[in-house]
């Protein structure tokens, strides 16, 4: 597929949502019976979203005067359209695809990141190189994704281009069965799909993603609507407090904290043990110089035209001050 054709195809779901744009209003998640301001987030089932299902389940703890709602969505397409028009307040979602809203004139910030890591390259165990993959078709979640930049590092730096291998998007949770199937020879994803690949001994690991971006490639982040923090700062305060918090416990390593993330991932043990070892949820700022790394990679992909700059996308807000 050459790169109008990627371009078009990436535009093609978000513009169609542009239609229905501000026909919701900020903060139509209601009140509950006792008058808490309810903030619907949404998310896919990874652990990048991990810090939201924490937030969740201790919500009675961590929250006053608020109350989360997750909304499961089983596509990146549904979400987006979902948070485009104003059917959830926020959510949890591929940075990469946030911009592209934000380009398009969604008013949407990105105020923290879900995660850090959790990103492999999983191959079928006969290949051994890059070079394998010539010819071969390659799984990802979505073209706008880290995981899609993270393909065409892994290209580049073995000497090849993005066309010498056949490109697919695929929903995560396929891609461990399309290996095993011989359907394709590699797929790049979010935790926990990569670690139940290997877990299940159809596939090996060639490359993390911190192999290739500088510290870190940018994947998931918390993004939420302008019109809801306006409408409601007192709530955003709050939520985002809850939010840091609850990221901490995704991260401590606990055994209650490995049952939360099972609670929420329901898949082998095995497979979620060595997926949070793949990730990390400690230092969720969103660093200027890993903004303009990604900001660098769509243009020179072609995969967006004018990406926001990084005072417009992301509200340092609630990071000012915040320990990485």
């Amino acid at each position: 597929m050459n790169q109008k054709r990627k371009r078009f195809t990436v535009n093609l779901g978000l513009v169609s949502s542009l239609f229905l744009a501000g026909c919701a209003q900020p903060g139509e998640g209601g009140q509950t019976e006792d008058g808490e301001q309810v903030i619907r987030i949404g998310h896919l089932p990874i652990t990048h979203a991990a810090p939201a299902y924490f937030l969740d389940h201790y919500q009675d703890e961590l929250l006053d005067g608020v109350e989360v709602e997750l909304i499961r969505f089983s596509s990146w397409i549904e979400l987006m359209d979902a948070l485009n028009t104003g059917r959830i307040d926020g959510a949890s979602v591929l940075f990469e695809l946030a911009m592209k809203t934000r380009e398009l004139g969604i008013d949407v910030e990105a105020v923290a990141l879900g995660h850090r890591e959790g990103n492999p390259i999983i191959v079928d165990p006969e290949v051994e190189s890059p070079r394998d993959l010539e010819g071969e078709t390659v799984a990802i979640p979505h073209t706008l994704s880290a995981h899609n930049l993270l393909l065409d590092e892994m290209l580049a730096g073995a000497g090849m281009v993005y066309e010498d291998v056949n490109v697919v998007e695929m929903p995560p949770p396929e891609m461990p069965a399309a290996l095993s199937e011989g359907r394709v020879a590699s797929y790049v994803v979010a935790e926990p799909f990569g670690a139940l690949g290997v877990q299940n001994e159809v596939g090996e690991v060639m490359y993390q993603s911190n192999e290739f971006c500088p510290d870190n490639c940018l994947c998931c982040a918390l993004v939420l609507r302008e019109d809801f923090m306006d409408e409601f700062p007192d709530e955003t305060d709050e939520f985002m407090a809850g939010y840091f918090e609850a990221s901490e416990r995704a991260g401590d390593g606990s055994d209650e904290s490995r049952s939360i993330h099972a609670s929420y991932l329901p898949v082998e043990e095995e497979a979620l043990e060595l997926s949070l070892e793949w990730i990390s949820y400690g230092n969720l700022d969103i660093a200027e110089e890993e903004f303009d790394y990604l900001r660098r990679k769509l243009v020179e992909m072609e995969l967006v035209d004018a990406p926001p700059p990084y005072e417009e996308m992301v509200n340092r807000q609630y990071l000012e001050g915040r320990d990485g």
